[in-house]
């Protein structure tokens, strides 16, 4: 059917870098259990997000999937959950 209906996947994380024109680096924090030993991980992934609203750095963000904006980029910031303090 038509793929227009989807969701686009949402994930949360916090903003790590903002240097870039329009592009933020989004670090997204999951905690895992070890296969074997039963024990906590924490692990991470770091994405690049179009982003409009203006992060900075510290910032706990909301990115969505989109279309390949560039080669590194396939998500947007949809918006800005908590502003880091000062």
């Amino acid at each position: 059917m038509s793929e227009n209906n989807k969701q686009a996947r949402t994930l949360e994380g916090r903003v790590i870098s903002n240097k870039m024109n329009k592009t933020v680096t989004v670090l997204i924090e999951r905690q895992v259990q070890h296969g074997l030993l039963g024990k906590i991980i924490r692990r991470s992934t770091k994405l690049h997000a179009q982003d409009e609203l203006g992060a900075n750095e510290g910032d706990v963000v909301r990115i969505a999937e989109c279309r390949p904006l560039s080669k590194t980029k396939h998500h947007r910031v949809i918006e800005i959950i908590t502003r880091a303090s000062i």
